[in-house]
């Protein structure tokens, strides 16, 4: 009997390894977290364990005799990985209830921040947006947010079953960085500032505009008005994370009533994936981020509206 992670010259069945694979990273993302190993480091940690299963062999055949590439193999890799650092992300807290944008969001904060230092300091891991010069001596835009390189972001997508250029509304791409966008920088999708502003005249929109540069600071009622095109909350979005995002936006600019209307009158606060996902992001975001703040003060008000 060859002793596991021996070499061979056997051919694989591809159905054994498949299920061998998710076995061996819940075998080892744990360990690894119990020695202090988590994000990125534990994402790249497990590749090793998990390559073992397929190199052992020769070659991995499907039942249909058809050789499987390492390349596809290792989106399998990601898959798995992925899956079993939700699991520990939403501590067991089943994260297929989650739209992709959530998964996606909960995997990039975790994997930018979990046990190291960056929680104590939030500017590790993220960029202000700045002009740079190229080559050619002209200003471009540098990215902003929370940044990763484009390819351990694209890897990162894959495994979730998710692709970076679908998710735009929450990632920007410059190059070979790609970034999850700042909540602050998702108020205009989020709010619906381009419909409100349709018909607008120009001096409306000059209006709107310098009223939306105090989104975050305390505004006058007639100033949200014209900012949101609102008197209340926003209309309910698609996904679990835009929810929390809107919340998190109307604590930001300091309305209190608009967001006990969003979560009691319309029952956004009904959903116990809503507070699940707002407690998960609360224990990703860095301290010291506005994010963080902010998805702490909705968290604060849960009891006393009565959730």
């Amino acid at each position: 009997e060859t002793p596991t992670g021996a070499l061979t010259t056997d051919i694989g069945d591809w159905r054994d390894v498949l299920r061998e694979l998710p076995n061996r990273i819940h075998e080892w993302m744990p360990r690894l977290a119990e020695e202090g190993v988590v994000g990125a480091d534990a994402i790249f940690a497990c590749l090793g364990p998990a390559l073992e299963i397929f190199s052992r062999y020769s070659s991995v055949e499907k039942p249909s005799g058809e050789t499987v590439t390492l390349s596809e193999y290792l989106e399998h890799v990601w898959a798995a990985v992925a899956k079993e650092a939700l699991n520990m992300i939403f501590f067991f807290f089943d994260a297929t209830g989650y739209e992709e944008d959530a998964r996606l969001t909960a995997m990039w904060l975790w994997t930018l921040f979990s046990g190291n230092s960056a929680s104590e300091n939030p500017g590790d891991g993220t960029e202000e947006e700045e002009d740079i010069e190229d080559e050619n001596g002209s200003s471009k835009k540098k990215a902003s947010g929370y940044v990763l390189e484009y390819d351990a972001a694209r890897k990162i997508a894959q495994g979730l079953g998710a692709h970076l250029e679908d998710l735009s509304s929450i990632i920007e791409v410059k190059g070979d960085k790609a970034s999850l966008l700042p909540v602050s920088e998702r108020a205009r999708d989020l709010f619906g500032y381009e419909s409100a502003a349709s018909g607008a005249e120009a001096t409306g929109r000059k209006k709107k505009s310098r009223a939306q540069g105090k989104l975050f600071t305390e505004m006058e009622e007639e100033e949200y008005e014209t900012a949101f095109g609102v008197s209340g909350p926003p209309s309910a979005a698609s996904t679990t994370l835009d929810r929390v995002h809107q919340t998190m936006l109307l604590f930001g600019a300091g309305r209190s009533e608009a967001v006990k209307r969003f979560l009691v009158d319309d029952g956004i606060g009904n959903d116990e994936r809503f507070w699940r996902l707002a407690d998960n992001l609360s224990k990703l975001y860095p301290t010291g981020s506005e994010e963080k703040r902010w998805v702490d003060g909705v968290l604060a008000r849960k009891k006393g509206l009565g959730f």
